[in-house]
């Protein structure tokens, strides 16, 4: 069969059948009838930032040596099956850091109590996210945002300074992704999208009149007011663009029962583990099914949780961390961060499991985690760690030790770049990009 004579298929095209869609992955026939025998698959990049609350165990977190055959430390070690995925950053810092407000400046550089800006999420997401069902998404431990705690339950910040919801529960998070409404909520979804529209209309309408009448810095204050509505109205008109497609329906092999998880902030039996899986199957599943291509997760918060009854230690993990130089506090804070760090090669798994065009979904994908102090509480020797990327062209080196103080910023800016997304000069505090892992 002569492939140029083929029809190119869409690329948002699904299969239909007894009352189910499944989307397809890409496929030669989705290219241009001319391009599909010599092109390559578009690569399409994806970023996900994550957040460890109250450090880690530095004293058993940074390999030993620099370089690629840079020897794994206890904490490290469950990511050997991965070498060459990964480079570990030491001398990275945030200068706004330490104690136990760290979450608010962790992806802004701006301290506690002082006006936020817009994240590097939500930068890649104005970018990215016109093409996808989600612009970005929010994950945490914790749900809500936890703003004006010490225990922030989310990273992502808007052009507005303020804080984006975080969901933590899997089975809600399963089905905005995945579970596809019925016909009467269909129905009426779309009568209440368009209502909704109409109101905005109208009252954007009354105040661009009232702007005429006012005072220059009742005008500033207007244009806030104008980028709250347009904000709204962005956000409505994706609704109703995406609100008669279908949504993915991805195989699940291997993963847990979505519909029976219990979240840390429900009732039944909560086990950690399962938790930490499913949480991290559904950032592969919304990667995997182009559902977004920018995610944060709160792994863990300041100050509260971080420790669970099957973990076997005596202590929170807060107060493991002060360990007074305690030998069994140091000892069982390493044991957590081990398990932490077990979860996450089952992250790094499940991604490299994953076709994805000409490679994985691990060599898409830049994951990016730190915390907003190290050990002792200090803005400093921070668990800095970037994941995956290498077909985005991240040359990873196991091991990289950077300037001393180097803003943490300067990860930020790298994943956000290699996201194609161009950025301010200067980025926040920034150094620039981190020229050692890019190619």
């Amino acid at each position: 069969m002569n492939i140029q004579s083929l029809r190119p298929i869409s690329r948002r095209a699904v299969l239909r059948g007894a009352g189910a869609c499944l989307a397809l992955p890409w496929l030669e026939a989705m290219l241009p009838c001319r391009a599909a025998v010599a092109a390559a698959p578009q690569v399409v990049p994806r970023m996900g930032m994550f957040y460890f609350g109250t450090g880690m165990n530095m004293r058993q977190f940074y390999p030993e040596g620099l370089g690629p055959d840079a020897a794994l430390s206890r904490i490290l070690k469950p990511l050997e099956a991965h070498r060459g995925k990964f480079t570990v950053l030491s001398g990275t810092q945030l200068e706004h850091g330490g104690g136990h407000d760290g979450a608010y400046p962790f992806s802004t550089s701006i301290a506690a109590g002082e006006k936020q800006s817009v994240s590097p999420d939500q930068l890649v997401a104005e970018w990215h996210g016109k093409q996808t069902r989600f612009p970005s998404l929010q994950f945490s431990v914790k749900r809500g945002t936890g703003f004006g705690s010490q225990a922030l339950a989310t990273i992502s910040w808007n052009r507005q300074g303020v804080p984006l919801a975080a969901e933590n529960d899997p089975k809600q998070i399963f089905d905005q992704l995945f579970r596809p409404n019925d016909a009467a909520q269909q129905a009426g979804q779309s009568v209440e999208f368009r209502q909704r529209q109409s109101v905005l209309d109208a009252v954007l309408s009354d105040a661009k009149q009232l702007g005429r009448q006012v005072s220059q810095a009742d005008r500033r204050q207007l244009d806030q007011y104008f980028n709250s509505i347009r904000e709204v109205e962005q956000s409505l008109r994706r609704e109703i663009d995406w609100a008669d497609r279908p949504k993915p329906e991805p195989s699940r092999t291997g993963m847990g029962e979505f519909e029976k998880a219990v979240s840390p902030e429900g009732n039944g039996d909560f086990l950690y583990d399962n938790y930490a899986k499913l949480m991290y199957d559904l950032i592969a599943l919304a990667f995997q099914t182009d559902s977004t291509r920018v995610i944060t997760y709160v792994v863990r918060t300041e100050l509260a949780g971080g420790v669970y009854p099957e973990f076997g230690v005596s202590k929170g993990y807060h107060e493991l961390t002060h360990h007074g130089n305690d030998p069994k506090n140091l000892e069982e804070l390493a044991k957590v961060d081990t398990i932490y760090m077990g979860h996450w090669k089952y992250f790094l798994d499940r991604l490299s499991s994953i076709n994805d065009g000409d490679g994985t979904l691990l060599d898409h994908t830049m994951l990016g985690f730190s915390s907003g102090m190290g050990i002792g509480h200090s803005k400093d020797t921070l668990p800095t760690v970037l994941s995956g990327g290498g077909g985005l062209g991240i040359r990873h080196q196991t091991h990289l030790r950077l300037k001393d103080d180097t803003p943490l910023a300067s990860l930020w800016q790298t994943m956000i770049e290699k996201m194609g997304v161009e950025v301010d000069q200067p980025f926040q505090d920034s150094t620039g990009s981190i020229g050692e892992i890019v190619g």
